[in-house]
């Protein structure tokens, strides 16, 4: 990492720790992140222009840095980096109103950008697809995942068919908005991880706001429903939001990204327990969110988890 940063950037007596994934340093009283590059080219210029126009609104975005062969990517190890220069405060937390707020400020008029990311029944269709024939491969020394995966696969369709459903019925009769969104949203909802480029993409606004509230879920139940009810209050979506938004927190993406990262070797099967252990505790959240969506919009239900009897 060091010889990285010293040949494409010149930056010479840097303090690494080159065991962290994303290592950030300090050089001349800047703080930087080198995180490794997965996405393509095409999406990388599309992420630069995006990223210059929130800079030009005055919103706090880490800033890609240009190395010395006039690259925001370089190659080493035949690894693919990335260089980004992070902005102050990082560590500055944004709940579902910011989020709304900041939605507002970044609308795009075209579809057609690489970075649009609206088609989810199909995307989480061929996920899935992938995911069975992996199990079935490779799947055979894991008892955790095998004793698990069929459920979230049970619980995935009917996410995607809820979104079919959705789509046929609603989506012609509706504009949708769409705005900069990330791929995924952690709580605490840290500035670092909100506003890293290399998460950014193209979608409607309940994207973020789903994925925002399935990881409060697991990491601060307390405040879940004083933040769903924050947000249902202040953005008033039409029926095709409401049931979009239902779809998503019924995608168990929380169980998939473990299980990749576990099939990939980067995490202990074991770390899909305290998802697994509160299995019944999510349909529970499942049926309670659809009861307050429907106060809202006459959403669709699903009938094995309205019929949910409370833990």
């Amino acid at each position: 990492m060091k010889e990285l940063l010293k040949n494409f950037y010149n930056m010479r007596g840097v303090s690494i720790n080159e065991e962290e994934k994303c290592p950030s340093f300090v050089f001349n009283d800047r703080k930087f992140m080198l995180v490794t590059y997965v996405r393509s080219e095409e999406e990388l210029q599309e992420l630069v222009t995006l990223n210059q126009e929130l800079i030009n609104k005055g919103l706090p975005t880490s800033r890609f840095v240009i190395n010395n062969r006039n690259s925001f990517v370089s190659i080493y190890d035949n690894k693919k980096y990335v260089l980004l220069e992070l902005v102050s405060p990082i560590e500055q937390e944004y709940n579902v109103l910011d989020m709304v707020d900041l939605a507002d400020k970044l609308v795009v008029q075209s579809k057609k950008s690489v970075l649009y990311r609206n088609e989810w029944a199909s995307l989480w269709s061929s996920k899935i697809d992938y995911f069975e024939y992996q199990v079935g491969q490779l799947g055979k020394d894991k008892p955790i995942i095998l004793n698990s995966f069929s459920y979230y696969v049970g619980l995935a369709e009917n996410a995607i068919a809820y979104v079919n459903n959705t789509t046929k019925k609603y989506k012609k009769n509706v504009n949708e908005k769409v705005t900069l969104q990330r791929k995924r949203i952690a709580f605490p909802n840290l500035q670092i991880n909100y506003f890293n480029p290399l998460n950014y993409i193209l979608d409607i606004e309940v994207r973020d706001i789903a994925s925002y509230f399935k990881s409060l879920f697991f990491s601060s139940y307390e405040d879940l429903f004083i933040e769903v009810n924050a947000y249902l209050k202040r953005r008033k979506l039409d029926i095709y939001g409401y049931q979009l938004l239902y779809a998503r927190l019924m995608y168990p993406s929380f169980y998939f990204d473990i299980y990749e990262k576990v099939m990939e070797g980067e995490e202990e099967e074991k770390a899909l327990l305290p998802i697994i252990n509160k299995v019944d505790a999510y349909e529970v959240f499942l049926k309670d969110m659809y009861i307050v969506l429907s106060q809202y919009a006459p959403i669709e239900s699903v009938n094995w988890l309205v019929n949910k009897k409370e833990l």
